[in-house]
């Protein structure tokens, strides 16, 4: 008996011994990789930059900076008229950003012994007004023209629209910081209330002159939408089918969107716009797939962020014509999230 009892105080030694190594090494592994990832952040940056003391006088582009070195992830900003010229990269770290000419919101991962996710509101001395937290992985985010609502999308559980049983959660926030999450609107599919359980909403954009209306998608057992949003009513309506992150014209006549023709397991989204007046849809000549919020630059012209294939973690914001037949061409190198700022 004693000879078992040694034996087994052995093994478990033994695989105590081996657990401590493993974590031990793990340990090591992962403060040397935020060792090398905080060296290549001071790094002189790999394009033209200087330090963003405050938001510039629009029009602007703002988006987050994906270029190597110095400035590697932050909010950033070019004038609307020389979008590859000097970058000025603020402080502040985001995953996520949009703004107007005096404000920004910005989703952000704060990493640590728990990493958590916050969204933040800055003023245009990028100075913090308010502050917080979200519940999964920053994904999307709008805010209104005149700065006082804020819809925020977060990924809480898979990490991306193609994944099978992604879940969102989607909620407006409103002045005084009350928020509304959309799903407990009640969402209206050919004038039927649709009493369902696994619903998804997410990628909200709001109507241009029109405080309670805004536009998302919705989704359940399978089926996606594109629904008017009232804040009043605190109803989604579905309009159309297959859209994906709609993004409203300046004008609010249109809606540009990613729409999926690859199937739910090996999803390939091609850029759409959905004339809201006729329902006629135009699907444009972008051949990558484009998993992205799709910002307008102007109302003729769209903005959308790839990641780059050659670099892992940088990216680029591409611009493609609402003509049809129009052809893609590189907008800002090594960036990510654009708004357009007017």
């Amino acid at each position: 008996m004693s000879g078992t009892l040694t034996g087994s105080r052995v093994r478990w030694g033994v695989l105590l011994a081996v657990t401590a190594l493993v974590l031990a090494a793990a340990g090591i592994y992962a403060i040397g990789a935020y060792q090398r990832f905080e060296e290549s952040r001071m790094a002189a940056s790999s394009v033209g930059v200087t330090a963003g003391q405050s938001l510039p006088n629009a029009p602007f582009v703002l988006f987050r900076n994906t270029a190597s070195g110095q400035g590697y992830g932050n909010a950033a900003t070019v004038p609307l008229s020389d979008p590859g010229g000097t970058r000025a990269v603020s402080e502040q770290e985001c995953d996520r950003v949009y703004g107007t000419p005096d404000s920004v919101v910005c989703l952000k991962t704060n990493r640590g012994l728990v990493t958590a996710f916050e969204a933040v509101v800055l003023d245009r001395d990028w100075q913090q007004q308010r502050a917080w937290p979200v519940p999964g992985i920053p994904s999307r985010t709008r805010i209104s023209a005149d700065g006082s609502m804020i819809a925020t999308t977060v990924f809480v559980t898979g990490h991306s629209y193609a994944t099978a049983g992604f879940s969102t959660a989607t909620e407006i926030s409103l002045p005084g910081g009350s928020s509304g999450n959309l799903e407990d609107f009640a969402l209206m599919v050919n004038e039927e209330r649709l009493v369902t359980t696994d619903r998804n909403i997410w990628g909200v954009t709001f109507a241009p002159g029109q405080s309670d209306v805004f536009y998302a998608t919705a989704a359940s057992s399978g089926r996606i939408w594109l629904v008017r949003g009232s804040l009043s009513a605190k109803t989604l309506t579905a309009i159309h089918d297959h859209v994906e992150c709609p993004s409203i014209s300046p004008d609010g006549t249109r809606i540009a969107y990613k729409k999926n023709d690859g199937g739910a397991l090996a999803a390939h989204w091609k850029v759409a716009v959905l004339d809201l007046a006729s329902g006629q849809e135009s699907v444009l000549a972008e051949k990558r797939s484009v998993d992205d919020q799709i910002e307008w630059l102007d109302n003729q012209n769209l903005l959308y962020g790839l990641a780059d294939e050659a670099v892992e973690g940088d990216s680029n914001i591409w611009q493609l014509g609402t003509v049809p037949g129009s052809q893609p061409s590189l907008f800002i190198a090594h960036a990510w999230s654009p708004s357009v700022v007017r």
